[in-house]
């Protein structure tokens, strides 16, 4: 910064040639394109649907919509826009309008250059402060994004109304040769929409009336959900028509991409890092529920299923078996099946029901997602147990399903040690077997957690009946678990 031109002479000295923000960011993107490095670092499942696209709307000098449902990462997308812009850039010390030395458009700027020539004094911004960004509220003024007439400084500087520097100027005008961003577009008034026709087309506003001309230079991005999504707004058409290019964003469309998303932003701390075992299955049931939500008739495809639901679900998860572990004093364990219950927090506060969905009520969706989530993952490792494989002789579970026929109940407590809980499950005849036909590379760390799957899973596809209580669940066959309901009503008849 110390070799920097400190004056407006010096700064023509240095040979510096003005440029547009729209310029700016064309030219550095042509220079990562070039160099084949990656100026959107931190979004996935993007390479080749909308980073493209933003990218063509920048080498077309673009305005540009971001749309799509929640938790797409149209604001980080945005943000990341300022990594384009030239590291700085020199401006008129003072200006509230980072007006260009060169090519000044402020009363103020104008003014003293008029005054100081070749002395006036330049200050570098740094493209970090170049970025305005706007969330779109109900009650934003057209004073608040394009300005007003300022009472209290006409009085302090004794000058009338018709005299420029009485204005106090909006987020807009101070946002002169940076990135805008108006968050949730549709939520804006329209006539507050309107305010930004002549901005977009041809680049001036206009105050209360003032004979301004100001031509501002803003790349203008804007984010919004779908129109159908609520009931709160649109886009008004003739500003969408201004808007040069719309770029629609999405949810991963793999449970792999969707898996780096949440590993990338789930916030885990260093010791539950080291401390919690989770295994690939895990991970991907996690994931599931996400899919499996976005799918559900239960819940409303209009709002959409944020990405934010798997990644608080893996902090929650990790969580519970942090609990669990600490409540038992170990001092490290696996994610169970059974931690899955700590995830439900995550997914009723993330999801919008329909009318049916209400009914079922909101925990019970979340159980309905899980295990729809479990079982599709099951099937990946496992065969089904309801659709034996061709050329399958004999049944994968059989000495499982024997073992509960015999009478036998499993019982695995939500909190149990690790000690406890794989003592229960090796107690379980056919399953270490099961495991070591169809997944024999399993880890030790893995292997209960594949145990404990395989009877959830039975569960699920109701090859097992399963009881949930507060503290623990209860496994049993489901013809002896019939009986003994009709034993407990013939009971009742006795009485």
């Amino acid at each position: 910064m110390n070799e920097l031109p400190k004056n407006l002479g010096d700064l023509k000295s240095y040979g510096y040639t003005p440029k547009s923000v729209k310029h700016e960011l064309r030219n550095n993107l042509i220079g990562h394109l070039k160099a084949g490095t990656n100026p959107f670092e931190g979004i996935l499942g993007f390479e080749d649907t909308v980073i493209p696209d933003i990218e063509r709307g920048i080498l077309s000098q673009h305005n540009m919509l971001l749309l799509g449902l929640r938790g797409q990462a149209k604001t980080r997308l945005a943000r990341l826009l300022v990594n384009l812009l030239d590291e700085y850039v020199p401006v008129v010390e003072g200006s509230e309008l980072n007006d260009d030395p060169l090519h000044p458009i402020s009363r103020f700027a104008t003014d003293l250059i008029a005054e100081h020539g070749d002395d006036t004094p330049i200050a570098w911004l740094h493209r970090s402060e170049r970025y305005v960004e706007k969330l779109a509220t109900p009650d934003v003024s057209v004073a608040d994004l394009i300005g007003d007439v300022d009472p209290i400084k006409a009085a302090t500087l004794k000058l009338p109304y018709s005299d420029q520097r009485v204005l106090h100027f909006g987020l807009v005008p101070r946002a002169h040769r940076s990135i805008f961003v108006i968050n949730e577009l549709p939520d804006l008034q329209a006539r507050i929409q309107v305010s930004l026709f002549n901005i977009l087309q041809e680049g001036d506003i206009q105050i209360r009336g003032f004979k301004l001309r100001l031509p501002l230079d803003i790349e203008f991005v804007f984010t919004a959900n779908p129109e159908d999504y609520t009931n709160r707004g649109s886009i008004i058409t003739p500003l969408k028509d201004r808007i040069e290019s719309q770029i629609l964003t999405h949810y991963p469309i793999s449970i792999e991409v969707a898996r780096d998303i949440t590993e990338q932003e789930a916030s885990l701390s260093q010791e539950q890092q080291e401390a919690i075992n989770i295994p690939d299955a895990a991970r991907n049931i996690l994931e599931r529920i996400a899919f499996a939500a976005r799918e559900s008739e239960l819940i409303d495809e209009k709002s959409g299923v944020s990405a934010r639901l798997t990644i608080s679900g893996m902090e929650n998860l990790v969580s519970a078996a942090e609990r669990r572990m600490l409540i038992n004093k170990e001092s490290s364990t696996t994610v169970r099946l059974a931690d899955f219950w700590g995830v439900i927090p995550s997914v009723t506060g993330k999801v919008e029901l329909v009318y049916e969905g209400e009914q079922e009520g909101p925990y019970n969706v979340a159980l309905q997602l899980i295990g729809q989530a479990l079982k599709e993952e099951f099937v990946q490792y496992f065969p089904n147990p309801t659709k034996p494989a061709k050329g399958e002789k004999k049944d994968p579970y059989g000495t499982i399903r024997a073992w509960f026929a015999g009478g036998n109940v499993l019982e695995l407590e939500n909190d149990s040690s690790d000690t406890e809980f794989h003592g229960l499950l090796d107690k379980v005849a056919g399953l270490s077997k099961c495991i070591e036909t169809y997944e024999p590379t399993t880890s030790e760390k893995d292997l209960h957690f594949f145990m404990e799957f395989i009877i959830h899973a039975l569960a699920e596809f109701d090859e097992l009946s399963k009881e949930t209580f507060d503290r623990h669940i209860s496994f049993r066959d489901v013809l002896a678990n019939m009986w003994n309901s009709d034993d407990d009503a013939d009971e009742g008849d006795d009485i």
